[in-house]
């Protein structure tokens, strides 16, 4: 049977390892899909997400007893993803962790919101207008710098900020529509 996350909290500060046990079957699936969908290796999310625990682990005098568990592990979570752009940023996967990122950043944090969010993902990409998803795909997947997709595109460096700049706001509304639709469902 799952303990309130209250009660599993004051028994981890009592010295009670089975509540961390608990506390790491109840999220871990949870963390490491959080994970695992912004890395490109499973062994990457993996080891993030023992790293998670870990952390939660040493700081838990810090948790506020009285709120949830998992948005504050899916905080964790979302700190070691930054670590972890900027310890690799000359690595592919970089870019599409830097798109959710971002992503994140202009949409409202929920971690079922943020699962139908990246479900959402490739149908919301594959609506943009060629210019716009092309100027995505050579940011993201191919980290061009913006001068450089300027040059690929036959446009001003602040065109393409305007361009890169409407293509998240597209991306942010498709993706508000779609996980609006698929609540309803």
């Amino acid at each position: 049977m799952d303990l309130p996350d209250q009660q599993l909290i004051e028994q981890l500060r009592r010295g009670d390892r089975a509540a961390f046990g608990q506390i790491i079957d109840q999220h871990q699936r949870a963390i490491f899909g959080y994970l695992r969908a912004r890395l490109t290796q499973p062994t990457d999310a993996e080891d993030m997400t023992q790293e998670v625990f870990l952390r939660f682990y040493q700081a838990q005098a810090r948790f506020d007893s009285t709120a949830l568990i998992r948005p504050w592990l899916l905080g964790i979570a979302r700190n070691l993803l930054r670590e972890h752009v900027r310890s690799v940023k000359r690595r592919k996967e970089v870019a599409w962790t830097e798109l959710c990122l971002e992503l994140e950043s202009i949409l409202p944090f929920e971690s079922s919101a943020d699962e139908d969010a990246l479900l959402h993902l490739p149908g919301c990409l594959s609506g943009l207008g060629p210019s716009a998803r092309q100027a995505i795909e050579l940011r993201y997947r191919d980290e061009r710098k913006l001068i450089e997709i300027g040059e690929h595109l036959h446009r001003s460096e602040g065109a393409v900020k305007l361009l890169m700049h409407r293509a998240r706001q597209a991306l942010r509304d498709c993706l508000h529509v779609r996980m609006r639709k698929s609540d309803r469902c």
